[in-house]
């Protein structure tokens, strides 16, 4: 709304609850910004390969556990299946 001009400066900062200087700040940094929006950063990438080695660490430990703690409950009697 802002970069098309339909509404004031003042009236966007009053229905948003935002400083009209903060709006002037965001609107002089936008264009320069802009180009930067949808490319995918280096540290962005290397962090999204973080995430996903340890989501399968994760994974791999729950199913390792998921199975001791079922042949404990076998072994133990505490299993209602295996009566």
């Amino acid at each position: 709304m802002m970069l098309k001009e339909e509404k004031t400066v003042a009236q966007i900062a009053s229905e948003h609850s935002i400083h009209p200087g903060q709006l002037h700040r965001w609107k002089r940094q936008a264009p320069e910004n802009f180009p930067h929006l949808f490319t995918e950063s280096a540290a962005l990438r290397q962090q999204t390969q973080e995430h996903e080695d340890t989501l399968t660490a994760l994974c791999a430990q729950i199913g390792k556990l998921t199975t001791q703690l079922e042949w404990l409950k076998k072994k133990s009697g505490l299993d209602p299946q295996s009566r």
